[in-house]
């Protein structure tokens, strides 16, 4: 036998005993015993050739080969499902469009959900409403939102592109806007680069950090906070000032006030990434039009301009990361 011979409900067996971190959960959530689910494994390890999952008195974990097969067994099993609602849906729209119905899966980090998602998932929910999406707020640390979508467990991820982490080399994507980082101080400071510098770790993996090693007024940070968010909140505070991107000053307190950083400011490019065989898929096609013909900041595909810019900006990425 050969792995060609896998069958969706080993895949789904794989997908549950990393999900509950062991077979005897895992049986459970399948509804099996534990040992058909033993037995399983066993088959499924037989016909692609490597061990899956370390065995332990605490559970089950996958092995490196076994994180990739999981992977790619979430991917497989979301395809088979995609396939039966897109058929449903082919020619069923308005005028014989194709339409599609269920669940969308989209990882985003704190500031896309609340600022970038809101206006485009409402004109994707009213033009197709059997879409079902769900937002999970993944941390740009790490794997981050890309990170998701390769591991299987999200259909789209927004992320921040260009990175020192850069995006798996399977996925692909492209740039929806770039947006200028700004100094930001509680407001009426006469001094605000006297401040203490306000930081939290996502902004810390950021590529600007080139940027702002050439800076000889930025301070080393000493006030470190878990998102942007209670950024913010500390600035207002009084308690120093943050160098921070576009769409995480959005909802900026009152009591801040916003500087431009001149023509030389860093930017941050925001894009959206997913996997080559879900690029194609209806649901996945609407909401990238949505997020390129909603955001407020700026609708030309690959330009954005923002307050304080005389006008767009312009900026490309690897062909590797281009999808439609």
């Amino acid at each position: 036998m050969s792995s060609e011979d896998l069958a969706p409900q080993e895949l789904r067996t794989l997908v549950a005993i990393a999900h509950e971190g062991g077979f005897s959960a895992a049986a459970g959530t399948l509804g099996m015993t534990q040992s058909a689910v033993s037995h399983a494994v066993r088959g499924i390890e037989r016909k692609v050739g490597v061990v899956l999952f370390e065995r332990g008195r605490h559970g089950a974990r996958p092995t490196a080969a076994g994180e990739r097969a999981v992977a790619h067994a979430r991917r497989v099993l979301r395809m088979l499902d995609t396939l039966a609602a897109e058929a449903r849906g082919a020619g069923a729209g308005p005028g014989g469009a194709d339409t599609v119905a269920g669940p969308l899966r989209i990882a985003a980090f704190r500031s896309a959900a609340l600022h970038l998602l809101p206006t485009a998932l409402e004109r994707l929910t009213a033009r197709h409403p059997g879409i079902e999406p769900t937002v999970r707020v993944v941390r740009e640390v790490g794997p981050g939102t890309a990170g998701e979508v390769a591991a299987g467990r999200a259909d789209v991820g927004i992320a921040t592109l260009g990175t020192g982490t850069p995006v798996p080399p399977e996925l692909i994507g492209d740039v929806l806007l770039e947006e200028p980082y700004a100094l930001v101080h509680p407001a009426g400071h006469p001094d605000p680069r006297s401040l203490p510098l306000v930081d939290w770790t996502e902004n810390c993996s950021s590529y600007t950090r080139t940027w702002w090693a050439a800076q000889d007024w930025i301070p080393c940070a000493t006030v470190h906070a878990e998102d942007d968010g209670a950024v913010l909140s500390m600035v207002s505070s009084g308690l120093g000032m943050a160098i921070m991107p576009a769409l995480s000053l959005t909802s900026a307190p009152l009591t801040t006030e916003i500087t431009d950083l001149g023509p030389e400011r860093p930017t941050r490019s925001v894009g959206y990434v997913t996997t080559p065989e879900l690029a194609t898929t209806v649901a996945v096609r609407a909401l990238i039009r949505e997020l390129r013909g909603s955001h407020p900041r700026g609708r030309d595909r690959g330009r954005t301009v923002f307050p304080g810019q005389s006008g767009p900006t312009q900026f490309a990425v690897s062909d590797s990361r281009k999808s439609e």
